[in-house]
């Protein structure tokens, strides 16, 4: 990946939501939750408490979403991510 982000953002590859729950069951496409956790893929240059390979949770409207050699990944500012994992 050739995604480098400026100053105080973080890049982050989506999840996938989960294709069955924890019983066991099947979910189908339209009651999957849309997931608010990423795996972090790379920092910017001002980022001082995130490091690649991080789970982190981010305020799910205030992301600009990025898609690079069939891949989804999401810009996120450092102020936007509430918690890791």
């Amino acid at each position: 990946m050739n995604l480098k982000p400026l100053k105080d953002r973080v890049v982050a590859k989506v999840e996938k939501p989960a294709e069955k729950t924890s019983s066991g069951l099947l979910l189908p496409s339209d009651s999957k939750e849309k997931p608010a956790f990423a795996v972090v893929k790379s920092v910017g240059s001002e980022v001082k408490d995130i490091k690649p390979g991080d789970k982190i949770i981010y305020k799910e409207y205030s992301t600009t979403p990025v898609k690079l050699d069939g891949e989804e990944y999401l810009i996120v500012e450092e102020k936007d991510i509430l918690a890791t994992l």
